[in-house]
């Protein structure tokens, strides 16, 4: 049984800078996938850590201080609920 927390995160980029962007999200511990998106938002992230308070420290500490971010939203997975 998996206890990890899970969020996925939509960020922002500056134009022209995502594949720089995804790059270095990719270098931070606990991100499991970065994909590269069309649309309101420019790359998604999902992350998974022991605690949902880690969670929140990778979001805000490591990913929003990554050159180029402009903006991040967090959708934090509800426990328990999965369809596998």
């Amino acid at each position: 049984m998996n206890d990890l927390e899970l969020a996925f995160v939509l960020v922002k980029s500056r134009m022209g800078h995502e594949m720089e962007v995804m790059n270095e999200i990719l270098k931070i511990q606990g991100i499991k996938e970065v994909m590269g998106t069309y649309g309101q938002y420019d790359i998604f992230v999902k992350v998974q850590g022991p605690t949902r308070s880690q969670i929140e420290r990778i979001i805000t500490k490591e990913i929003r201080a990554v050159r180029n971010v402009v903006s991040t939203t967090t959708l934090p997975v509800i426990p328990g609920r999965s369809n596998k």
